[in-house]
């Protein structure tokens, strides 16, 4: 980067400057060449051991004030190298020094155009900088802040517990000053945020002979600052999410959740409402009861309607601050709250019934189903799909809201996240009872779906070859026509070989409702019967688990049901010498399965049913069902 200095200021006069004047700092980094000023030299001297130790401070606070400003100035920093200049000045033995670099660190690191990354490039940092948590309350507060703002994913959770973050820190959470104790607390937010092996090392660690979990809940109290209140809610719920706290705890049911609801009401803030739900939503998601407690708690459920009434109306000139604050939150409200609905509704009918009756609830979804943010989409469509999993209510609001029309047209074109959560909805409302499956049906969904199966994304795959297996239900013959014919036989032999059990389920699943009522099992073993009995044979003798091979059984149960389809057993020895092996397994499902074949096979009132029950007699399965017929398992002995 070009640089002019100017002449050079009194550096204690320079650092008042910076840190007081917005327009200066954004002119030190300004693209004009000739306006550019200290920065280069700043960073030259706070590099030059032959500097005093004065010198070197006051630069670093002057850099620190420069990263106030604009992005720009950071970018500009970062290209100068400024976080390993600083980095070294944490080895000086100077405390004055090392506190001016980590604040100057604190600030570069909390920018968005800091890659987080820069931290763990070199291993010994990590280690440096817990050894200066002892140095002072400052160090404590500035290092625990870059850790917290730093601390990205699982591989950076490994990386700082590993050096011992969890023992570093904790004795933090009782220091006298507020700003490390918050500083340290939201460090413990993000360790252990998803990760079971911190929150399991968290619950039993004690500081001053407290367990965390107790000084976390003493955090959590009403007379204690909102900030501190919500980041202990969110350490105890990523605790309780691990495993590492039960879920009927006193501290989650009494504590954590009453806390997280208080922070939905409308006396909060608006950020401080969306970080409550979207905790709260994450605290209750996969437990039944939570989800109770948390609908009858303080109105929850009517709470939420509120938050969709952002931006507020605005009359005066005067109330523009305040439109451009909530125009700025209403995107991440909506978002919140449609995600807190999805957990609340995820299991309980009563729930759902609430929810859908909140005030122009189903609107509000089908509004938020087409906004322009994706991450109001994606919860929309969750909140949709929780709510789907209601039959009451895919018969009644479902259809009365047409939600299919908007829920299709997100599955046209969308990202995998949005997608993956869209066609898991559109296989509840392409379930039997649905009223929404006839139309969904005319509007093309068939290509669509068998498009999905072949993604490389697996919960895509998953998806696709569930929503046919549910449209295939008691379907037409047409329509089970129509989905062959879309699959195609060769992708119909990808999806049996795929590695993954479940896409081979739904697979199986969808053959055996396409193979269901006498009519549409010959027409479509007239057509496809040699590739489908080649896939039956190929299962049957790979190594699948007992619900594979009992899926595939019934499959050939269904075969057996046909008019002219049961030849196609008959006249293939391998795969009736498979149907005895079965029928003397050790698997009584498995068992019974083949004996569902049998029983198809030789059935009395069918023509031809005395050729077929000679030839079994001859290959000795009369025998296996007299053997059966003394079995100690009813449902064999019946059989």
């Amino acid at each position: 980067m070009a640089c002019v200095l100017e002449a050079p200021l009194r550096m204690s006069v320079l650092s008042e400057v910076t840190a007081s004047s917005r327009h200066y700092v954004d002119r030190l980094f300004d693209l004009d060449p000739q306006k550019v000023l200290q920065g280069v030299m700043l960073l030259y001297l706070l590099q030059q051991e032959s500097s005093s130790t004065e010198l070197r401070t006051e630069c670093a606070v002057v850099l620190g004030s420069l990263a106030m400003g604009t992005e720009n100035n950071v970018k500009s920093l970062l290209d100068c190298h400024i976080i390993p200049a600083l980095l070294q000045g944490l080895l000086s033995p100077d405390l004055k020094f090392i506190e001016a670099c980590l604040r100057c660190l604190r600030t570069i690191f909390i920018s968005p155009v800091t890659p987080e990354d820069l931290l763990y490039t070199d291993a010994t940092v990590i280690s440096h900088l817990m050894a200066l948590l002892s140095r002072s309350r400052y160090t404590q507060e500035y290092i625990c802040q870059i850790f917290s703002h730093c601390c990205k994913g699982p591989d950076h959770q490994t990386i700082l517990f590993n050096h011992g973050a969890v023992q570093n820190i904790a004795h933090l959470l009782v220091s006298s000053s507020y700003k490390v104790r918050m500083q340290a607390l939201k460090c413990f937010s993000v360790l252990a945020f998803e990760n079971p092996q911190v929150s399991m090392t968290l619950v039993n660690v004690s500081v001053d002979g407290e367990l965390l979990p107790q000084i976390f809940v003493k955090m959590l109290q009403r007379d204690k600052p909102i900030e501190m209140q919500l980041t202990s809610a969110k350490c105890l719920t990523s605790m309780c999410r691990a495993g590492a706290i039960r879920t009927d705890d006193s501290c989650i049911v009494l504590k954590t959740l009453p806390c997280l609801v208080r922070m939905c009401s409308k006396e909060r803030l608006l950020e401080e409402r969306v970080e409550g739900a979207e905790t709260l939503a994450y605290l209750i998601e996969t437990d039944v009861e939570l989800q109770r407690i948390a609908s009858i708690t303080d109105h929850l459920i009517v709470m939420l309607a509120d938050y969709f009434k952002y931006p507020s109306s605005v009359s005066a000139i005067t109330d523009i601050k305040r439109l451009d604050h909530d125009l700025k939150h209403a995107h991440e409200l909506r978002q919140a709250a449609f995600k807190l609905y999805a957990s609340l509704g995820a299991n309980d009918e009563d729930i759902r019934k609430k929810i859908i009756e909140t005030e122009n609830m189903m609107d509000r979804i089908v509004n938020g189903l087409s906004e322009s943010s994706i991450k109001v989409r994606l919860a929309a469509v969750r909140c949709l799909h929780s709510l789907s999993r209601s039959v009451q209510q895919l018969r009644t609001s479902f259809q009365d809201h047409a939600v299919w029309k908007p829920l299709m047209k997100v599955l046209q074109n969308a990202p995998n996240e949005i997608l993956i959560v869209a066609s898991s909805t559109l296989c509840n409302l392409l379930l039997e009872f649905s009223p929404s499956k006839e139309p969904i049906l005319e509007s093309g969904a068939i290509e669509l779906l068998c498009s999905l199966t072949q993604s490389e994304n697996l919960a895509l795959r998953v998806n696709g070859i569930w929503a046919l297996m549910n449209m295939a239900f008691q379907a037409e013959q047409k329509i089970k026509s129509d989905i062959l014919r879309g699959l195609s036989t060769e992708q119909l032999f990808q999806l049996l070989s795929d590695s993954d059990v479940n896409v081979l389920m739904k697979t199986l699943g969808l053959l055996r409702n396409l193979l269901s009522t006498r009519p549409h099992i010959d027409h479509i073993m007239s057509t496809h019967g040699k590739q489908i009995m080649q896939a039956v044979t190929l299962i049957l003798e790979g190594e699948h688990n007992i619900e594979v091979k009992e899926q595939t059984l019934c499959i050939l149960a269904n075969i057996a049901d046909g008019t002219t389809a049961k030849e196609l057993i008959m006249t293939n020895d391998d795969i009736l010498q498979k149907i005895k092996y079965y029928m003397s397994h050790s698997n009584a499902k498995l068992q019974l399965a083949a004996m569902f074949c049998i029983s198809n096979l030789i059935w009395n009132e069918e023509e031809g049913s005395q050729e077929r029950q000679d030839k079994l007699r001859d290959m000795g399965i009369v025998d296996i069902l007299h053997k059966l017929s003394q079995s100690s398992d009813p449902n064999l002995c019946d059989k």
